[in-house]
């Protein structure tokens, strides 16, 4: 228990968020130890219930024996603290009151109980020691000129920690600092409250996280348990799209650490221990090599975030120079030890990071390079705060002695914003990346090998030619995909080689978002949702793909009457079903032709495209046809789709003649079915089903809600619920379909653009 809370505590603490990341790693360590959901749910509510009834307690006897003066620049509805005592300590007499008088309530089903009197009371006394050694923490850290009292500064404390959590910023980096600056009023020492509250944040947010990363690594290293609940699965991903974040945070400290202290004097008694073993150039070296390294964290941060392997490696064999650099320089073993956390912290989660591309600054997103640049503003502020007592001149340059620590932060600081400038110029000099076309002839080629070799068939779809080839590097694999406004759609999963489909998917993301655009992957199964998580990508559920074993598919029995019936119908007037190899299509283009165009006619509707076939006679003639004839004559026709290693059928481009009776592509598909059961296939892929299996639950999502009203009453747009009905009678296996986006604000534009892409034009939205 010790160690999960430890973990979760101290990286929510810096990372912010608690309720998801401390929540997922409890989730993630209390399922490998076989606590069910639901216990550990009551630990995540006990903990937030534990954490702020003591805040409420200690603040309010506080801020009620020592009310403070509120000032005027933090624009607060009251002139002193005392009301928010008054709430604090009423907040507190409520939820005690509760337990005397164990109420229990319930909310939509969930049923919460109050703690007893003797565990609440310890709870209370645990968390509000908690909050008051957190807070002499810092107070043993001030100057003692402040001459603050104990309970003045807890006020004063715990005020700024309000303020801190109230922004929702990671730590209240910046926020809790600013008020207690105001809080603490003028006459203070500003350089020395900063160091003490720099050394606070050292001690108490950055080195638990450290060890924290470094518990939570060999934690992940060590054998797992044979079985999983699923709710250790689901957590297990939340956690693998953590895992990153965390030591890209890390690995930016580490840069930060290192560009600090080549800005600031070394101990003297420890280089002159140095200077005994190593001489002065090593030094030299060593300190100048050191702020470099750390530059080079600094942007290796942002591929560990983006689980470059690359990035991985770089920061490994960084993190171990940086090691070495700060014990040559000067014996700073201090940030050696912290360096070397990082590292042990890291190896061990090698798995994390497997994107093959290497780095680019175009991924550096401006948040990122902001960050990058204000702690390189800031190493160099702290270089001439340290030397402020120092005249600068020229000779300052070239000044080589073990007691020069001023010569060798300047020449330290000018190498890292030169390497920054390098970086920029560099990316500069690139030429701009081409915008996405569509696919020639060549090319296609290329993908046939992939496709043929595909067990789904959707991947035929790359050969109608409206949608641009994304390839991995060996060519094993391959995304479709077309772009429409901001929106760069995939048209369902990656193609190909499974293990290249995780890099495939990152490469996607990195051409949409160099294009300033939204990454959106149309029609995805679930067994590659962890990777659409990992991007930061929002899952909504479109409808469900019915899947129809052809191990059960027959014309005997009661349920399969229907199919009887049809069958013996028709063959019985003389249509029959037959199946024309590709070579023999070309030559019946044009009458397949006229039985599309009276089709479409007929439904007054356009042809459709991306996730659909429309007619194109280069891409008919790649397929086998399936063909519903009379006397010679084709009156309905389908393409056929042929999954690898005899996994699935599929059609795509149906259509049948105003002559054809009822029935005929019941016909047509039993038929189909029936061949492919002889030949070996397993399942025959009748498509999806819009808005199918959405439950209008009261806890669903909005999407989910408004697909389930959309398929009950949405049939004068479309005929949803005839979709599904028409597929239920081959008694197919359901599979649910996504689309994976930014989701948000976005998501409105999104399916505009999707709209676009399948209707093939704007015109196509708006007319049939």
């Amino acid at each position: 228990t010790g160690l999960a809370s430890f973990v979760s505590t101290a990286i929510s603490h810096s990372i912010g968020y608690a309720f998801l990341t401390g929540g997922s790693l409890r989730f993630r360590f209390y399922t490998n130890w076989r606590i069910s959901a639901l216990e550990i749910s009551n630990v995540i509510g006990v903990h937030a219930l534990i954490f702020w009834l003591g805040f409420l307690s200690l603040s309010g006897l506080l801020f009620l024996i020592h009310p403070l003066l509120i000032p005027p620049s933090l624009h607060l509805p009251f002139a002193t603290i005392l009301p928010l005592a008054l709430l604090f300590l009423l907040l507190v007499v409520l939820f005690f009151a509760m337990v005397l008088l164990r109420v229990n309530f319930r909310i939509r089903g969930w049923e919460f109980r109050t703690p007893s009197l003797p565990l609440s009371l310890a709870m209370t006394l645990v968390s509000a020691g908690d909050w008051l050694f957190s807070g002499l923490a810092l107070y043993i850290l001030l100057p003692y000129s402040l001459h603050l009292s104990i309970p003045l500064f807890l006020g004063i404390y715990l005020l700024a920690q309000i303020a801190g959590a109230s922004s929702q910023v990671p730590g209240g980096l910046g926020v809790f600092e600013s008020v207690f600056f105001i809080l603490l009023g003028s006459g203070v020492h500003p350089p020395a409250v900063a160091a003490a509250l720099l050394a606070y944040r050292l001690i108490y947010y950055v080195m638990p996280l450290i060890f924290s990363a470094a518990i939570l690594g060999l934690h992940e290293a060590l054998p797992k348990l044979d079985q999983f609940k699923r709710i250790s699965k689901l957590f297990g991903n939340w956690l693998s799209s953590l895992v990153p974040h965390v030591f890209a945070f890390t690995s930016l400290v580490g840069g930060a650490v290192l560009l600090f202290s080549g800005a600031t004097p070394a101990v003297g008694t420890r280089l002159g221990w140095v200077s005994r073993i190593f001489p002065l150039p090593v030094v030299e070296l060593s300190h100048f090599l050191g702020s470099l390294t750390g530059v080079g964290l600094l942007f290796l941060a942002r591929g560990l975030q983006r689980r470059f392997d690359r990035a991985y490696r770089l920061t490994v064999i960084l993190l171990i120079a940086g090691i070495l650099f700060s014990l040559l320089k000067g014996f700073d073993y201090e940030e050696a030890l912290i360096l070397t956390i990082m590292l042990l912290a890291l190896s061990p989660n090698r798995r994390f990071f497997y994107r093959k591309n290497p780095l680019k600054i175009r991924a550096f997103s401006f948040p990122w390079l902001a960050a990058i640049i204000a702690i390189l503003a800031s190493s160099f502020w702290l270089g001439m705060f340290s030397y402020k007592h120092l005249s600068y001149s020229h000779d300052l340059w070239w000044q080589f002695e073990l007691s020069a620590d001023a010569p060798r932060s300047l020449r330290a600081t000018i190498g890292a914003m030169a390497l920054l400038l390098l970086l920029a110029i560099r990316q500069l000099l690139k030429p701009a990346p081409p915008r996405p076309s569509k696919p020639e002839a060549g090319e296609l080629e290329k993908i046939l090998p992939v496709i043929r070799e595909s067990p789904e068939t959707v991947a035929h779809l790359a050969l109608l030619g409206d949608k641009s080839i994304l390839s991995s590097s060996s060519g094993r694999a391959f995304i479709m995909y077309a772009n429409e406004g901001r929106s760069w759609v995939a048209m369902g999963d990656p193609i190909g080689d499974e293990r290249e489909k995780g890099e495939l998917i990152w490469k996607f993301h990195e051409l949409s978002d160099l294009h300033n655009g939204w990454t959106v992957f149309y029609e995805v199964g679930k067994q590659n949702l962890h990777y659409y998580i990992d991007l930061g990508l929002t899952l909504i559920k479109l409808g469900e793909e019915a899947l129809v074993s052809l191990e059960n598919v027959s014309l005997a029995g009661k349920s399969n009457k229907w199919f009887r019936y049809i069958t013996h119908h028709l063959e019985e007037q003389d249509y029959h079903f037959e199946i024309m190899p590709a070579v023999q299509v070309p030559p019946l283009l044009p009458e397949l032709k006229k039985i599309s165009d009276d089709w479409l006619e007929r439904k007054r509707t356009r042809e459709k495209g991306f996730s659909l076939g429309y007619f194109n006679e280069s891409y008919l003639a790649l397929f086998d046809l399936a063909t519903v004839r009379k006397e010679g004559k084709i009156v309905a026709f389908a393409n056929i789709w042929k999954g690898a290693a005899f996994h699935e059928l599929s059609v795509d481009l149906m259509r049948y003649g105003d002559e054809a009776p009822e029935g005929t592509m019941d016909y047509l598909f039993i038929q189909l079915m029936l061949r492919g059961k002889e030949q070996g296939y397993r399942w025959f892929n009748l498509g999806m089903a819009p808005f199918s299996g959405m439950e209008a639950r009261l806890q669903a999502p909005m999407w989910q809600k408004l697909g389930s009203t959309l398929f009950r009453y949405g049939e004068q747009f479309y005929n949803f619920q005839g979709v599904r009905q028409y597929k239920e009678k081959f008694d197919p296996v359901w599979e649910p379909r996504y689309l994976a986006s930014p989701g948000g604000l976005s998501l409105p534009r999104i399916l505009a653009n999707l709209s676009a892409l399948v209707s093939r034009g704007i015109k196509g939205m708006v007319g049939k």
